[in-house]
């Protein structure tokens, strides 16, 4: 996700309430007052609890985890892993680098341990994106990129990184992409050339930041289709945008985790890449002999210009 780094939350983007909160609405006068408590502790305090494991969480408000357990299913949850999605969209709408780091902090971790953490996080959002891809939904987006006159992808700070692999990779495959940089007003002159047969991706996590949500808005007030990569489906740009696909950043770093998003991004890449396999096969093999005929890669003096 992360933009998080330099997100802004903007009053009408985020949601006003999320789904935990309403379903702790719904479910408060049946719940006993201890009960009551450990979920407002935890509301409270996402940062410190969205991603604890359920004995995690119960060491955490010195409880047993029968009672973790016995808590979210009065919440209406089957499984502690929709109750731990939840908790992570109610956190992401109220993320800033500060709460990050203020939370891992807490955490009696040695040094070598946080890097550890660290890293498995990046495996967990990976494990997450792949038990949860849609390919369907890849593929449908895939032929809509290929379909598109022109391709513009809006990604400002962090995600700017996003935004320029997969603008590179799409003008790559022949396709006429641009990932703009610049001031808010560069974004929004292009953004008004857009057409219906054009097709803006707008890449935001967490609170998401307000330029890139207002490209979406702009563009689908135009009729231009949006598509938007996120990290969940209550995010700022997920509500602006016709479809979106989900990767999560969660991480103990203020900088947040990039690496499920990057594999998504490689996901459309090939999904782009074979619903077109013939024009893809044909633009990349003439870039290959216009590579190998110049100066593209380096060799020592006397050695062939070749690649490993």
């Amino acid at each position: 996700m992360t933009n998080h780094s330099a997100e802004s939350h903007e009053p009408g983007y985020a949601p006003s309430s999320t789904p935990l909160e309403d379903r702790f609405r719904k479910a408060e006068l049946r719940l006993n007052p201890s009960r009551k408590k450990l979920i407002r502790a935890i509301l409270e305090n996402p940062d410190d609890t969205f991603f604890l494991s359920s004995r995690e969480l119960a060491r955490r408000y010195s409880v047993d985890a029968a009672t973790i357990v016995r808590t979210i299913q009065a919440l209406g949850y089957e499984k502690y892993a929709e109750f731990a999605a939840d908790l992570r969209s109610h956190f992401i709408t109220r993320i800033t680098p500060y709460t990050v780091l203020k939370a891992a902090s807490r955490e009696k971790r040695s040094l070598a341990n946080r890097i550890q953490h660290s890293v498995e996080m990046d495996v967990r959002n990976l494990h997450d994106l792949h038990s949860s891809l849609d390919t369907e939904k890849i593929i449908a987006v895939a032929r809509r990129i290929n379909r598109a006159r022109r391709i513009l992808v809006v990604g400002i700070d962090l995600a700017a990184t996003l935004s320029w692999q997969l603008a590179y990779c799409l003008t790559a495959l022949g396709l006429a992409a641009e990932a703009p940089i610049g001031s808010a007003g560069n974004v929004q002159r292009r953004v008004r050339t857009l057409t219906r047969q054009d097709l803006l991706i707008a890449i935001s996590f967490g609170r998401c930041l307000r330029e890139t949500v207002e490209a979406a808005l702009r563009a689908k007030a135009q009729a231009v289709p949006t598509l938007g990569i996120t990290d969940g489906p209550q995010t700022p740009v997920a509500k602006a945008c016709d479809v979106s696909c989900f990767a999560s950043i969660a991480s103990p770093s203020f900088g947040g985790s990039y690496a499920a998003p990057v594999s998504l991004v490689g996901a459309i890449m090939v999904a782009c890449a074979h619903t077109q396999t013939a024009r893809s096969l044909e633009i990349l093999k003439q870039s290959e002999q216009e590579d190998r005929n110049g100066r593209r890669w380096y060799s020592a003096i006397g050695q062939s210009d070749v690649s490993e």
